[in-house]
C-alpha cells in the first residue's frame, strides 16, 4: 500500500506491478493461511497495484472483493489492469487507512505490505473494528520492528553527506515499524481478540546492483523523492554501493537485505 503519513508518496504504478514479486510472493504465503470458503466479502487495505486484490476475488468466487488504496496512482492502475467487467466481484475505491468506512461489512479485512506506511495504527484498528463482522478477522503482513535495518544503515550517512543533506531536512518519519507489544496492546482496546501477533525474519535475494537498485527505486520513495529527478539516479546509486561494501553478493550471487514482518491474526470480538 502507499497509504498517507505527513508526506504523501507519489507512485509509479505500473513500474511497482513490474517489480513486486517479492511483496506478491509474501501475499500468497498469507492467502493461504486464510482457509478461504468462497463467499466471504474481503476488504483489502492497501491493495497498490490490485493483483493480489484479484487473486482474493478469484479465491472467493461467490463473494466479493474491495480493493482500497490511498494512492490514486494505485487505484487508477488496478482498475484499468482489473476491471470489474473481467473479475465481476472485484472492486477498487480510494480509501485512506485511517479513516476506513462501509455501507456493509466485511468477513475479512485483509492487509499485505502496506500497513507500515501508515502513521496512525490505532486509527487503522478502529476503522477495521468498524467495518467487520462480528467474528470476522484482521489478516496483515507489513513491516515490523527492525525491518530492513541494514537498509537505513546503508542510506543514513549518504543523506548526511554534503550533497545530500538539504534535501533531507525536516524530513517527515516515512515508516512506521511496531513490535507485537504494541499490538498487543492496542487490538483488545478496539474490540479485538487476538489469534496470533509476532515478529517473523525474512530473507530477500535481488540478482545483482541493478536489481536492489530497481528496489530502491520503487519502494523507498520518501527517500528517493526528496532528491531532484536530475540527480536521483546518483543518490541510489551510491545508498547500492554503501549497501554492497558492508554486504556484497553471497555465495549464490544474490544481495541479500534482511527484512522483518509484523504479521497479525485477529478477529473482532462483540464488547
Amino acid at each position: 500500500m502507499s497509504t498517507k503519513t505527513v508526506q504523501l508518496t507519489k507512485w509509479n504504478a505500473a513500474e511497482y506491478a513490474a517489480n513486486s514479486a517479492v511483496q506478491q510472493r509474501w501475499a500468497r504465503e498469507l492467502i493461504a493461511k486464510l482457509k478461504l470458503r468462497g463467499d466471504e466479502r474481503i476488504l483489502d487495505l492497501g491493495c497498490g497495484d490490485g493483483k493480489v486484490t484479484a487473486e482474493l476475488a478469484r479465491a472467493v468466487p461467490r463473494g466479493e472483493v474491495t480493493g482500497a488504496d490511498v494512492s490514486p496512482e494505485m487505484i487508477a492502475f488496478a482498475k484499468k489492469v482489473f476491471p470489474t467487467s473481467k473479475i465481476l466481484n472485484l472492486k477498487f475505491q480510494a480509501c485512506d487507512a485511517r479513516k476506513i468506512q462501509a455501507e456493509t461489512k466485511f468477513d475479512l479485512v485483509f492487509s499485505n505490505a502496506a500497513l507500515h506506511w501508515v502513521d496512525d495504527h490505532e486509527a487503522v484498528l478502529r476503522g477495521v473494528a468498524g467495518v467487520l463482522k462480528s467474528g470476522g478477522r484482521f489478516v496483515v503482513s507489513c513491516g515490523g520492528k527492525g525491518n530492513a535495518h541494514d537498509v537505513f544503515r546503508a542510506m543514513r550517512p549518504v543523506m548526511r553527506l554534503k550533497r545530500w543533506r538539504e534535501f533531507f531536512r525536516r524530513m517527515p518519519l516515512p515508516y512506521f515499524f511496531y513490535a507485537p507489544d504494541d499490538y498487543e496492546a492496542w487490538l483488545p482496546k478496539h474490540g479485538f481478540k487476538i489469534h496470533a501477533v509476532k515478529l517473523t525474519p525474512k530473507d530477500v535475494g535481488y540478482a545483482g546492483a541493478d536489481s536492489f537498485a530497481t528496489w530502491l527505486r520503487t519502494t523507498w520513495l520518501p527517500f528517493t523523492q526528496r532528491v531532484p529527478e536530475s540527480v536521483r539516479e546518483e543518490f541510489i546509486a551510491t545508498v547500492t554501493q554503501r549497501y554492497l561494501a558492508k554486504h556484497p553478493p553471497a555465495a549464490d550471487g544474490k544481495i541479500h537485505v534482511r527484512m522483518v514482518r509484523l504479521e497479525i491474526d485477529a478477529v473482532k470480538i462483540e464488547f
